[in-house]
C-alpha cells in the first residue's frame, strides 16, 4: 500500500532540519543540479532554514513558510525537463538514508507529488510529449 502524501505522519522538527541540510550537501555536490542551485542560492542557512520551514508546514502543519515555490522556480530560468528526476533520486535516497522506512515512504510520496506540479508548471507548460518545445 503506497501511503496517502498528504497523511501527516510521525516526523520532528530537528529530523527535517537534518534531511534538508543532508540534502542540500548532495545538491552543491551534484554535476547537474549544484550549478542550478548555485545561480540563485549564496547564503545557505537562511535557504535551508526555509526549505525546512517549508517541509514542516507541508508535513507538520506548521505555518512559518511564506513563499511560492511555482513561482520561485519559474523565475529561476534555469530549470530544465530532466532536472526533477535527479533531485527526487537524491531526495530519496537522503530519506531512505536518514529516516525509518515508513517516513521515508511517506515523505518521498509528498515529494513526488509536488515534484510533478512543479514539473507540469515549470517545465511541461513550455513542452510537448517527450520534451520537445512549444513553440507559440
Amino acid at each position: 500500500m503506497t501511503p496517502t502524501p498528504l497523511a501527516k505522519f510521525d516526523i520532528t522538527r530537528p529530523e527535517i532540519e537534518r534531511v534538508v541540510a543532508r540534502f542540500y550537501a548532495g545538491v552543491r555536490a551534484h554535476p547537474v543540479l549544484g550549478p542550478v542551485f548555485a545561480a540563485h542560492v549564496t547564503d545557505w542557512p537562511p535557504h535551508e532554514a526555509k526549505i525546512a520551514r517549508f517541509w514542516a508546514n507541508a508535513i507538520l502543519g506548521e505555518r512559518g513558510y511564506d513563499g511560492n515555490p511555482m513561482v520561485k522556480h519559474m523565475q529561476a530560468g534555469n530549470v530544465r525537463p530532466g532536472m526533477f528526476e535527479p533531485w527526487l533520486k537524491l531526495f530519496d535516497s537522503v530519506l531512505a538514508e536518514e529516516l525509518t522506512e515508513d517516513q521515508a515512504a511517506r515523505w518521498s510520496a509528498l515529494a513526488h507529488r509536488i515534484g510533478r506540479s512543479l514539473r507540469a508548471g515549470v517545465v511541461d507548460r513550455d513542452t510537448l510529449p517527450g520534451g520537445i518545445p512549444k513553440l507559440r
